[in-house]
């Protein structure tokens, strides 16, 4: 969640000179958070956020773009909430300002969607759409395996049209329904960043970048060490099951053993964890590495042919399963 505040500080102190951007943003940020009230027969406005710059911010749009006053109230946090809620609220005129904003179309119905000028509006509308969309319900979590950038809508309509808005930014967004909650995601890290980035939260993303590096470098560090590492076992594991097969090899020939296959029989076993290679370095004269694998081939071979005809158990009788899968 700190990355999801940091995000939001930064979008709340965001600079936004073009009038349409900011109405845009403010009705994005009215329908994601927020609904329409009939409070005593008339009709009121309430945004609900998680952040005070956020809510100051959004009183302020109202305040300069339609002239509307507005009220903030504190919900202090307690119980299942966790942190403070901030409700921006209009109660005069509240009717004037839904419809200005979208949230009533022209009959005084409820807009379920997005007003259609913001649907219908340019590249810099649809990032003000997003940066409105997820100053009132936006997440971001850390970067690594299920990382995120998410909006919870208040309706498929309102999910929808966030998903056409990301289209036009050229990042691919999906909606989806969860307990029975619409959400709009993005997943893919690249495209995360491209998002973060169009709508203005530039220092968070240089930060998330950085801690997903860090997080890839680790992950590819991590399977590495893991390959190596069971690497390492299997070759071991192999050594061990070859000294045994060697070991029986001279209990089959006994002294029928040529000296050459003697001699690199004997390395193994005294010699039970090191690599072939390590094998021929021992030798006197020192051999290559296929060498040594040929000459061991040959012993284990030559002792399995005699073993069949002496009708006793061969060199891998004595191995355990997991052994005898090498």
């Amino acid at each position: 969640m700190a990355l999801t505040a940091e995000v939001k500080d930064e979008l709340a102190r965001y600079t936004v000179t073009r009038t349409s951007c900011r109405k845009a943003e403010v009705s994005a940020m009215l329908r994601f958070s927020g609904g329409l009230h009939i409070i005593s027969g008339r009709v009121v406005i309430e945004a609900e956020l998680d952040s005070e710059a956020a809510a100051a911010r959004l009183r302020k749009a109202i305040a300069d773009l339609y002239g509307h006053a507005s009220e903030l109230i504190v919900v202090r946090a307690g119980g299942l909430r966790k942190n403070d809620r901030y409700v921006v609220r209009v109660v005069r005129e509240g009717e004037s300002l839904a419809r200005q904003t979208g949230l009533l179309d022209a009959r005084g119905r409820p807009v379920r969607g997005l007003a259609p000028e913001v649907v219908s509006g340019g590249v810099d509308e649809a990032e003000a759409v997003w940066r409105g969309a997820f100053l009132a319900h936006g997440s971001l979590t850390e970067p690594g395996r299920s990382m995120a950038l998410e909006v919870t809508c208040p309706g498929p309509e309102a999910a929808l049209a966030l998903v056409g808005a990301a289209r036009r930014l050229g990042v691919q967004a999906k909606s989806r329904e969860v307990r029975g909650v619409d959400r709009v995601v993005v997943r893919d890290g690249d495209a995360i960043s491209a998002l973060l980035k169009r709508v203005g939260a530039v220092t968070t993303r240089e930060a998330w970048e950085e801690r997903r590096a860090r997080r890839e470098v680790r992950g590819t560090a991590n399977r590495l060490a893991n390959f190596d590492d069971a690497n390492l076992r299997r070759s071991a594991r192999a050594a061990v099951a070859a000294g045994a097969r060697v070991e029986r090899a001279f209990e089959i020939l006994a002294d029928e053993v040529p000296e050459h296959l003697r001699q690199a029989g004997e390395l193994r076993l005294a010699h039970k964890q090191a690599s072939l290679e390590e094998l021929g370095q021992l030798a006197d004269p020192p051999l290559s590495k296929d060498a040594v694998a040929g000459r061991i081939r040959r012993l284990l071979s030559t002792a399995d042919k005699r073993a069949m005809e002496l009708g006793i158990p061969d060199t891998e009788a004595g191995l355990s399963p997991d052994l005898l899968d090498l």
